[in-house]
């Protein structure tokens, strides 16, 4: 007998109790973290002026990575001393927002593999530098979003090619990031989101909004108002996944590899999501 599809969630919270209650699948105190990273790089695009700084948690639970960005000083290095060999259980109840959501991701991202998602159209980024797989990786994002010409699209975690590559397709961008105060062109970048959620037609968010605690009030918004939500997520992709349809109506999840760690080609997976006529 096939287990009868959960509830889509209403926030992270819910969906992380659905999977300790076995909602999703099995039972996340038998998968074990056979592998855990912590990773901090930097990335400065040719012809830029912007450092980016990132820092990951991955945790490898089976075929899958488990992914979650956060911010400097919020996790330390030696949390992966003793990580390898704990139960996704035992992490799902964890105090820090990072290893819950890099549990989360590999979880569901285990259960039920991209690659075995019929609703998945798999997008290889091709082999080359960081800029040209950059560009590819942003203009999948922005296809995902339909929007009509002088549209306000909320760029909630800027990266400036998705910001061109919004410009490109007739959009307005509004961009909101909380580390970054101009965009490439100059643009001024607010801190705040609600001032660009507030004027929003569309609104693009990164995955990195899972690990700040902010997405559950995106989605909140998004759904209220009836506003298109794209998420593009390296970090928590599939827990980003789970609210498709439920508020999220358009992903592209790059699982780990992610595109900055390779020049070979890697897949990501899109996904979107239309009512019926």
């Amino acid at each position: 007998m096939s287990r009868p599809s959960p509830r889509t969630p209403r926030s992270v919270a819910e969906l992380t109790e659905a999977v300790l209650a076995g909602a999703y699948g099995p039972d996340p105190e038998d998968l074990s973290v056979t592998s855990a990273f912590w990773l901090y790089n930097t990335t400065r695009l040719a012809g830029g002026d912007v450092t980016y700084h990132n820092h990951y948690l991955l945790l490898r639970v089976g075929t899958a990575f488990g992914a979650c960005s956060f911010e400097a000083g919020e996790l330390a290095p030696d949390f992966c001393e003793n990580a390898s060999g704990h139960t996704l259980g035992k992490l799902l109840r964890s105090e820090s927002t990072p290893v819950r959501i890099a549990a989360l991701d590999a979880y569901l991202a285990q259960v039920n593999p991209y690659r075995d998602d019929a609703r998945a159209e798999r997008v290889m980024l091709p082999t080359g530098t960081p800029e040209v797989r950059a560009k590819v990786r942003d203009a999948s994002i922005a296809g995902l979003l339909d929007i009509r010409p002088g549209a306000k699209v909320a760029l909630i975690g800027v990266v400036n090619p998705l910001v061109a590559a919004i410009r490109e397709r007739g959009g307005v961008c509004l961009p909101c990031d909380l580390n970054l105060r101009t965009t490439q062109w100059g643009d001024e970048i607010t801190d705040d989101m609600t001032e660009v959620l507030r004027e929003a037609d569309a609104v693009v968010a990164t995955g990195m909004t899972l690990s700040n605690g902010t997405f559950d009030l995106i989605l909140a918004h998004c759904r209220e108002h009836e506003v298109p939500l794209v998420v593009y997520a390296q970090s928590g992709s599939a827990v980003a996944r789970a609210f498709l349809p439920g508020g999220v109506t358009g992903l592209n999840a790059e699982p780990f590899t992610f595109s900055q760690f390779s020049a070979d080609e890697t897949p990501m997976y899109r996904y979107q999501y239309r009512e019926s006529a």
